[in-house]
């Protein structure tokens, strides 16, 4: 080790030089998790090793371009989109049963936009997305995806409010009724922010809680809240 480099050397510096390849090749060797530092997958380029480290790339490893992801969060109530993005974390990634089991790469955080934002109140499913083919068919055909979310208002509904919720394209039914309030599914396409409480407002009713359970024909179904899964391969959003 050198004066100039008290803390060692970059990894990718470290890991060009092992696989004779650049240094771009060696960044994304370390982005696909194929490098590991004293046994432990290390996916920062950036980190710095030392020259006693070990350090191993996976036989038959290649510096393949990270594909884009598009990401699932149960956002908590009381959340910006903002914040919650910033639930995109290893710590909170879903792991339970019927999720994809994959390492989180960094790359699959970067650069993640929203495509179904929500009111900052509301709670519920967010898609979020690196693949332009998504985020254009999210762009495009907005008005064509339907959402389905629950909503509690502490009132009996009326049949009159009711059906002054219910105009199509809107589908507003009762889940449950009782002393407690009312449950509310709301099925409607084109869903906005602020629309639904609009809407209730209009029909003499306040929400106490907005829950989107489904977006397209992906629902949120077992997803804790705060954390977030992968698309799986087999499903579509729109």
């Amino acid at each position: 080790m050198t004066s100039e480099d008290p803390q060692g050397v970059r990894l990718a510096k470290r890991v060009a030089a092992l696989a004779g390849c650049s240094r771009r090749e060696a960044e994304l060797l370390i982005e696909n998790g194929a490098v590991r530092v004293d046994g432990t997958v290390t996916l920062l380029p950036q980190a710095r090793v030392l020259p006693a480290q070990d350090v191993r790339i996976e036989p038959g490893a290649r510096p393949v371009e990270v594909p884009p992801v598009t990401l699932l969060l149960h956002k908590p109530a009381g959340l910006r989109i903002e914040d919650a993005a910033a639930l995109l974390v290893p710590a909170n990634l879903f792991t339970g049963s019927g999720a994809m089991a994959r390492p989180m790469l960094p790359r699959h955080v970067l650069a993640q936009r929203c495509v179904t934002p929500l009111d900052p109140l509301a709670s519920g499913l967010l898609v979020f997305t690196q693949e332009w083919r998504v985020e254009r068919k999210f762009t495009e055909d907005a008005d064509y995806i339907e959402h389905e979310v629950t909503v509690d208002v502490a009132a009996a509904v009326t049949p009159q409010q009711l059906a002054q919720l219910n105009r199509a394209p809107v589908r507003v039914s009762i889940g449950r009724q009782g002393a407690a309030g009312t449950g509310l599914r709301f099925a409607m396409k084109g869903l906005v922010p602020g629309q639904i409480p609009h809407m209730l407002e209009r029909a003499g009713l306040e929400a106490q809680a907005i829950k989107r359970i489904r977006v397209g024909r992906v629902p949120l179904a077992g997803l804790p809240s705060g954390q977030w899964r992968y698309l799986q391969p087999h499903e579509r959003v729109p």
